[in-house]
Protein backbone atom coordinates (compact mmCIF):
# COMPACT_ATOMS: atom_id res chain seq x y z
CA UNK A 1 0.00 0.00 0.00
CA UNK A 2 1.27 3.55 -1.05
CA UNK A 3 1.45 6.29 1.55
CA UNK A 4 -0.98 8.47 -0.40
CA UNK A 5 -3.57 5.54 -0.41
CA UNK A 6 -2.75 5.35 3.53
CA UNK A 7 -3.13 8.42 4.03
CA UNK A 8 -6.78 8.81 2.28
CA UNK A 9 -7.55 5.81 4.48
CA UNK A 10 -6.55 7.49 7.39
CA UNK A 11 -8.13 11.24 6.68
CA UNK A 12 -11.62 10.53 5.14
CA UNK A 13 -13.02 9.42 8.57
CA UNK A 14 -11.39 11.99 10.48
CA UNK A 15 -12.48 14.79 7.71
CA UNK A 16 -15.74 13.39 7.96
CA UNK A 17 -15.89 13.96 12.24
CA UNK A 18 -14.28 17.39 11.35
CA UNK A 19 -16.86 18.55 9.33
CA UNK A 20 -19.76 17.20 11.91
CA UNK A 21 -18.14 19.26 15.21
CA UNK A 22 -17.97 22.28 12.29
CA UNK A 23 -21.53 22.22 11.41
CA UNK A 24 -22.51 21.70 14.87
CA UNK A 25 -20.13 23.92 16.52
CA UNK A 26 -18.90 26.49 14.55
CA UNK A 27 -17.13 28.74 16.64
CA UNK A 28 -14.81 25.81 16.30
CA UNK A 29 -13.43 26.45 13.08
CA UNK A 30 -10.94 29.14 14.45
CA UNK A 31 -9.20 27.25 16.95
CA UNK A 32 -9.17 23.85 14.82
CA UNK A 33 -7.74 26.37 11.93
CA UNK A 34 -4.78 27.65 14.02
CA UNK A 35 -4.12 24.23 15.51
CA UNK A 36 -3.79 22.83 11.97
CA UNK A 37 -1.37 25.62 11.21
CA UNK A 38 1.05 25.66 14.09
CA UNK A 39 1.17 21.74 13.44
CA UNK A 40 1.75 21.84 9.36
CA UNK A 41 4.20 24.90 10.40
CA UNK A 42 6.34 22.45 13.27
CA UNK A 43 5.84 19.27 11.43
CA UNK A 44 7.45 20.72 7.62
CA UNK A 45 10.71 21.72 10.67
CA UNK A 46 10.83 19.13 12.64
CA UNK A 47 10.83 16.45 9.65
CA UNK A 48 13.30 18.10 7.75
CA UNK A 49 15.64 18.51 10.31
CA UNK A 50 15.41 14.55 11.04
CA UNK A 51 14.96 13.38 7.57
CA UNK A 52 18.51 15.75 6.83
CA UNK A 53 20.62 14.50 10.02
CA UNK A 54 19.32 10.64 8.70
CA UNK A 55 17.21 9.52 11.47
CA UNK A 56 13.83 9.17 9.53
CA UNK A 57 13.92 8.10 5.86
CA UNK A 58 11.43 7.07 3.46
CA UNK A 59 11.06 4.25 0.55
CA UNK A 60 10.63 6.45 -2.77
CA UNK A 61 8.89 3.85 -4.37
CA UNK A 62 5.52 4.69 -1.81
CA UNK A 63 5.75 8.47 -2.17
CA UNK A 64 3.94 10.64 -4.11
CA UNK A 65 6.97 12.63 -5.44
CA UNK A 66 6.25 15.90 -4.02
CA UNK A 67 7.25 17.02 -0.71
CA UNK A 68 8.01 20.50 1.43
CA UNK A 69 11.82 20.70 1.39
CA UNK A 70 12.97 16.79 2.28
CA UNK A 71 9.78 16.11 3.89
CA UNK A 72 7.33 14.15 1.92
CA UNK A 73 3.65 15.37 1.43
CA UNK A 74 2.49 12.47 2.89
CA UNK A 75 3.99 13.08 5.98
CA UNK A 76 1.90 15.66 6.86
CA UNK A 77 -1.25 13.42 6.89
CA UNK A 78 -0.86 11.81 10.79
CA UNK A 79 -0.22 15.61 12.31
CA UNK A 80 -3.34 16.73 10.19
CA UNK A 81 -5.52 13.87 11.34
CA UNK A 82 -4.57 14.92 15.24
CA UNK A 83 -4.90 18.52 14.45
CA UNK A 84 -8.38 17.47 13.10
CA UNK A 85 -9.63 15.10 15.50
CA UNK A 86 -8.51 15.88 18.52
CA UNK A 87 -10.29 19.08 18.51
CA UNK A 88 -13.35 17.76 16.85
CA UNK A 89 -13.95 15.06 19.53
CA UNK A 90 -13.82 17.63 22.31
CA UNK A 91 -16.27 19.17 20.39
CA UNK A 92 -18.70 16.38 19.91
CA UNK A 93 -18.03 14.44 23.12
CA UNK A 94 -16.26 16.61 26.21
CA UNK A 95 -16.38 20.12 25.73
CA UNK A 96 -19.31 22.42 26.74
CA UNK A 97 -22.00 23.26 23.84
CA UNK A 98 -21.29 26.96 22.64
CA UNK A 99 -24.59 27.71 25.00
CA UNK A 100 -23.38 26.29 28.04
CA UNK A 101 -19.94 28.55 27.31
CA UNK A 102 -21.83 31.45 26.92
CA UNK A 103 -23.76 31.25 30.16
CA UNK A 104 -20.70 30.33 31.62
CA UNK A 105 -18.88 32.74 30.25
CA UNK A 106 -21.79 35.38 31.23
CA UNK A 107 -22.08 33.96 34.95
CA UNK A 108 -18.18 34.19 35.71
CA UNK A 109 -18.78 38.01 33.99
CA UNK A 110 -21.19 38.73 36.63
CA UNK A 111 -19.29 37.49 39.60
CA UNK A 112 -16.32 39.09 38.65
CA UNK A 113 -18.35 42.60 38.49
CA UNK A 114 -20.06 41.51 42.22
CA UNK A 115 -16.57 40.61 43.31
CA UNK A 116 -15.17 44.07 42.13
CA UNK A 117 -18.75 46.14 43.81
CA UNK A 118 -17.89 44.62 47.21
CA UNK A 119 -13.95 45.05 47.56
CA UNK A 120 -15.13 49.36 46.85
CA UNK A 121 -17.57 49.10 49.68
Amino acid sequence: MSYPVLNLVILAPVVAIAVIALVRRPRMLAPIGLTVLCTVILTAVFDNIMIANGIVAYDLAGRSGWGVGLAPVEDFAYPLAAALLLPSLWALVGGPSDEQAADDASSLGTARSEEKADAAD
